[in-house]
């Protein structure tokens, strides 16, 4: 996309996501996500009827007599947006590719997050991270992230979920919410996700096209670099080649079982999205089932 389009781009997204966030899910993420922080606010001595789970047993030891520490909700967050750009970000069956939902998605989480008053924040990664942009609130902000999202010209081509992880994990020092937007064709991140589940909500968001999970059987030459994150040089494949349809559905049944088990292993709840169909709806769907929890 030129400059042009891609302004043309993000006015859209504003305008169908600002209605969707105005009409349900501003309070949707109110409800999920504000008020599940706590921020240390001081130590005072225990009376009778506190929590003995909240006693500090140093303070305690130090004076010889007991001392609780006292929390706070925390009334602002920050919502830090981890977002996949390697190679098959950019392949598309329908009328978007998945990067243009990964963006649409983004709008849609930032501008609940503005209307509940928190910051919004953006890392971009492939095989390193690649750009990042610290959390700041406004409009002007948000929009700016859609555009990087939207015009970004990747360094890299491949995909290392841990190396992102592990960044924003060093850049956030304070409990947050991530949303973490990827196809994850990616192996060896299970320890980084468990690691970021611990001390963030953390919310895989799985993108991708029907095309990459059943191919259709057509006697057709394919670039199949194009529906692969890999970094070689680009394969012609038939796609009604038996071998190389078995080949594919081996690889991509490989990549959503590692992918189930790393994500049931950190104990996170993830939502798949398919940018050639409705991408909203999973999301609604996502936080009814957070909510019916709480």
């Amino acid at each position: 996309m030129n400059t042009a389009e891609i302004l043309k781009k993000v006015r859209q997204i504003e305008i169908t996501t600002g209605r969707l966030v105005s009409e349900t899910f501003a309070g949707e993420y109110q409800s999920v996500f504000k008020g599940r922080g706590m921020e240390f606010a001081e130590v005072r001595e225990y009376v009778p009827g506190d929590d003995v789970r909240s006693i500090d047993w140093n303070v305690t030891a130090r004076y010889a007599k007991p001392f609780i520490k006292r929390f706070v909700e925390e009334r602002e967050l920050t919502l830090m947006i981890v977002c996949d750009m390697s190679a098959s970000q950019f392949f598309g069956s329908g009328t978007k590719a998945k990067n243009e939902a990964a963006a649409e998605l983004s709008a849609m989480f930032a501008f609940s997050a503005l209307k509940n008053n928190d910051k919004t924040g953006l890392l971009v990664f492939t095989d390193g991270p690649e750009l990042y942009i610290p959390p700041r609130k406004g409009k002007n902000h948000i929009l700016r992230i859609i555009r990087e999202i939207l015009a970004y010209s990747p360094r890299g081509r491949a995909t290392s979920v841990a190396r992102a992880l592990d960044t924003v994990n060093r850049l956030m020092k304070r409990k947050g919410i991530i949303i973490l937007i990827s196809d994850f064709n990616d192996s060896g991140y299970e320890k980084a996700l468990r690691r970021t589940a611990v001390r963030h909500d953390l919310i895989p968001v799985m993108v991708e096209d029907r095309l990459e999970r059943a191919l259709p059987n057509v006697r057709a030459l394919i670039n199949a670099d194009n529906l692969e994150d890999a970094g070689a040089a680009p394969v012609l494949a038939d796609l009604s080649s038996p071998a190389f349809r078995a080949k594919y559905a081996a690889a991509r049944a490989e990549v959503a079982g590692t992918m189930e088990r790393a994500f049931k292993g950190a104990g996170t709840d993830w939502i798949n999205v398919d940018p050639a169909s409705d991408i909203y709806g999973p999301v609604v769907k996502f936080f009814r089932k957070r909510q019916r929890r709480k």
